[in-house]
């Protein structure tokens, strides 16, 4: 049965349930006692067929659950003439199922959104013409139209001058982002500008979207093992339960308190409110731009102790930026980048793509350069202008300008790497770039501490100087450099003795680790498939401090359910005890637990209003 369905059966039960219930009712105060019994009965026959089947079914796949207690219930009831507590409970228990797929279902209720943004078709242009092609027909290298409310089909980059996109349903960014031409696009993101071109770089079973849709269905799937843990603990609630009922009968004489007894303790409220405030973690979680594999790994993350993170593209930016200009014969900073810049759009090289791209972030028009030539890996020669400029390494340029190679370097930090720029055959400068960290790193760092987490360390392939560099003033508690992948394995495995570890990155080198850990963490926008594939948890957009929203969020959500859990349990039990004492009747105990089951559900749903202490605006 699918989900639509179970929610229409849930709903006809709830209904003959309430139905039979008022007709009782009407026909009990209407002084007609013997039909306003088969009224009730009538109501909760249908409800009770329907559990044994489930029991049944439940049995069979090896799951003991209080559903039983409810069944017991029931029966009872009926067979000591108890008709309306029978009438009673049928609809507490049918509102109970019904409320608890409501709750799924509200929580849910964002990424379902996310799914049914899938786009069928895209807009490619072939032989100057346009024309409208499934998703599977596309292939890396086509050049697509995406018009003004268009969600761009699948991973490329910006082909025209300029792009205005929402990312608001896969990073959590309330403002649109504008991309310049030559800039990653993440297939999912919605045209919010003018219509414009991109080139796909990706099939769309391969894009970004794609992969995003497949994480939360799987995460849709998941059981969480406080679930489990609840199905363990009912076996223990429903002995205690069988206990007390048989003990009130015996003791008294009366068959009644037991059924009292029986009707407090259906159904738990261990069993609805867990998954509930879980499921709303999940989804607020992924309000933030933080996709959690599933309840399980929502459950982890409040417990973790140690989290080791990557250098490279995880602390760190992940790709080269200028951090100065050291000028040089008379040359402006200005002119320096310009040069630089306009001669590097005809090279490929990550350097020269990181320097036309600050110079488009600045506002720079960079005109197109002519009579290009490059060595690959070393350099490039051409016209800007009408000048002849040279940009490349150091020892390139100096041997392109017949200049002594190893005069005039700037000086520059551990991981930091020199471009030269020569105008007209003079040195103009040298651009010292880097891998910078992410701003901010210290905060959020701190706050890291603050949900729990006691331990911070690197972990990273670079050499120690580069590491420490990159460190410095972070207060890290240890530093580990030069690793191989398998050596990252080994930390993490060494790690697990202070607590569940975190694994933090964004390559292929750390997809075992991320394996390892007891949650992986991955740069979902730009990291590699195999790490999105090996984490528990990925960011949707390249930004390491969404992951503490993340963990602001899991944290909250275990807690709610703890709580829904400890008071439900609590005044059930106390109910039980003063039924067998004979201070409820089986009518008054149904009503008061059907009082206790609403309850916890929407204090359960609590979990979709968590807020993270300064958190980013999750969108509205």
């Amino acid at each position: 049965m699918d989900r639509q369905a179970r929610d229409w059966f849930k709903t006809a039960l709830l209904g003959l349930a309430l139905c039979g219930l008022l007709a009782g009712l009407i026909l009990h105060f209407s002084g007609f006692e013997r039909a306003a019994r088969l009224c009730w009965t009538f109501g909760v026959v249908p409800v009770l067929a329907a559990l044994i089947v489930e029991i049944v079914a439940s049995l069979r796949r090896g799951e003991v659950g209080l559903d039983i207690i409810a069944a017991l219930s029931m029966s009872a009831a009926l067979l000591f003439g108890e008709a309306l507590a029978a009438s009673v409970v049928a609809l507490m228990y049918s509102g109970g199922t019904f409320l608890e797929g409501f709750a799924e279902g509200r929580a849910r209720r964002e990424m379902r959104g996310l799914l049914e943004r899938v786009p069928r078709t895209a807009t490619r242009y072939r032989e100057g013409k346009l024309e409208d092609v499934p998703l599977d027909a596309l292939a890396p290298g086509d050049r697509l139209l995406i018009r003004q409310g268009d969600i761009a089909p699948v991973d490329g980059i910006v082909e025209s001058r300029r792009a205005l996109l929402d990312q608001s349903a896969l990073t959590g960014e309330s403002m649109p982002v504008s991309l310049a031409a030559g800039n990653e696009i993440m297939s999912g993101s919605t045209n919010a500008g003018e219509a414009f071109d991109m080139r796909a770089t990706r099939r769309a079973q391969e894009s970004t979207y794609a992969g995003i849709v497949r994480l939360v269905e799987e995460a849709q799937r998941s059981k969480a093992p406080m679930s489990r843990l609840a199905d363990r603990y009912s076996l223990l609630f429903l002995f205690i339960t069988v206990v007390l009922a048989s003990g009130a009968w015996w003791f008294t004489g009366d068959p009644i308190r037991a059924v009292a007894v029986l009707v407090v303790a259906t159904p738990c409220p261990l069993i609805l409110a867990v998954p509930v405030a879980l499921v709303a973690g999940l989804s607020r979680a992924a309000h933030y731009g933080v996709l959690i594999k599933g309840a399980k790994p929502l459950e982890t993350m409040a417990q973790i102790k140690t989290i080791i993170l990557d250098k490279t593209g995880t602390l760190t930016n992940g790709r080269p930026q200028i951090v100065s200009v050291d000028v040089r014969n008379g040359f402006k900073e200005d002119e320096v980048r310009y040069f630089a810049a306009a001669l590097d759009q005809a090279s490929k090289h990550p350097m020269a793509q990181a320097i036309v791209a600050d110079a488009r972030d600045r506002g720079t028009i960079l005109p197109p350069p002519q009579e290009t030539n490059e060595a690959a890996g070393e350099g490039v020669i051409g016209l800007v202008d009408g000048r002849r400029i040279v940009v490349g390494g150091p020892a390139f340029v100096m041997n392109s300008i017949a200049a002594d190679p190893v005069t005039d370097r700037p000086m520059r930090t551990p991981g930091a790497a020199v471009v030269a720029v020569a105008v007209d055959g003079v040195l103009a400068g040298h651009l010292v770039m880097a891998d910078t960290l992410r701003p901010g790193m210290r905060t959020f760092l701190d706050g890291l501490r603050r949900t729990g987490v006691e331990r911070i360390l690197l972990a990273t392939g670079d050499r120690r100087d580069v590491a420490e560099t990159v460190a410095h003033g972070l207060g890290l508690d240890a530093i580990r450099s030069e690793l191989t992948p398998d050596q990252k394995v080994l930390l993490v495995l060494t790690e697990h003795k202070n607590g569940p570890v975190m694994m933090a990155g964004d390559g292929v080198n750390d997809a075992p680790a991320l394996a390892a850990a007891d949650i992986g963490v991955a740069m979902g926008a730009r990291g590699a498939a195999a790490s999105a594939e090996a984490a528990d948890v990925v960011l949707l957009v390249d930004d390491l401090d969404r992951l503490l929203p993340g963990l602001e969020v899991a944290h909250g959500a275990r807690r709610i359910a703890l709580e829904s859990v400890a008071a439900g349990i609590g005044l059930s039990v106390a109910g039980m005890v003063a039924a067998a004492v004979g201070y409820l009747t089986p009518v008054q105990g149904a009503v008061l637990q059907e009082v206790i089951d609403v309850a916890v559900i929407l204090n359960a749903l609590r979990a979709l209003r968590i807020r993270p202490s300064g958190s980013l605006q999750a969108p509205h």
